[in-house]
Formats: C-alpha cells, structure tokens, sequence
C-alpha cells in the first residue's frame, strides 16, 4: 500500500509540473501570436531568441532572427501584422524541463496553417528557438497543387 501511495505522489508531482509547464507555454505562444495581431514588435520579437530562426511557408523563408525583424518590420509598422488564431495545440517537455517542442494548428488568411516550434527556458523565461509555418494542402488535392507548383516554377525560370 505505501508504495502504490509514493507512485501516486510522485505521479501526481509529474503531471502537475507538466501541467503547469503546458499552461505556460500555451499562455507564452498565445500571447506571442496575439502581439503580432496588435502589431506589438516587443513582445512578439522579445518572445524569440536572440540566435532564433523562423521558417516561412515559402521555400526561400529561412530567417535568423535580424533577417526576419527586417522582413516583418514593415507589417508592424502598419499597426497590424498578422492575425494567426491558434487551435489543436500538442506540448512536449523534455525531462530535465530546460526545452519544449509544439505543434499547432492556426487558422490563418492562408486558410489552415500549421506551426511548430521549440522553445528554450532562458533567465527571462521561455524564448521561441525555432518556429515554422506551413500551409496544409488536404490529401484530396495534394495532385492539383503539385501540378500549381510545378507551373509556376516553370514561369518563374521563364522570366
């Protein structure tokens, strides 16, 4: 009886931390995405670190961090960069609990996106390591925009 007693403790210390690890870092990655919809540069870029990559939907999107600032900068300047809503998120914490890894789903002027990143835990608190953002194509028209890329890459070679 005592031992099945210290494996629900020790158990339920786990999942409490996890738990409250995941509500940060869902509280974290929301936030991050809501101050690119209110344009808000500090906190969106402070959220990244300072060696961060972002990886865009395009194939030439691999930014460093700076790289991205000057992308991006514009869009902030507007007073609105991008509204991503973030739905069907999936957390992962390593052991010692220094990392996380994500992905999500985002509903996007692009339609449904999905992100994935990882973050590390800094003395500032969680900052973005890496984050990607891709299109999904459905299953059912995967040929047809095989096809739609395959066309334009011909054009693009053409001009």
């Amino acid at each position: 009886m005592k031992a099945s007693c210290v494996c629900i403790v020790i158990l339920s210390s786990f999942y409490l931390t996890y738990g409250q690890i995941a509500n940060d870092v869902n509280h974290f990655i929301d936030t991050w995405h809501l101050a690119a919809a209110k344009a808000d540069a500090a906190t969106f870029f402070g959220s990244m670190a300072e060696d961060a990559i972002y990886i865009g939907t395009d194939a030439s999107e691999r930014w460093t961090k700076t790289e991205f600032v000057a992308f991006a900068k514009p869009y902030f300047d507007r007073g609105k960069a991008w509204d991503f809503k973030p739905r069907d998120r999936d957390v992962h914490v390593t052991s010692d609990k220094q990392n996380v890894w994500f992905s999500e789903l985002l509903d996007t002027w692009m339609g449904v996106c999905r992100g994935s990143g990882v973050l590390v835990r800094t003395q500032q608190g969680w900052k973005i390591q890496q984050y990607h953002l891709s299109v999904t194509v459905p299953n059912a028209v995967i040929k047809d925009f095989i096809a739609l890329v395959e066309n334009f890459e011909k054009l693009d070679k053409t001009r």
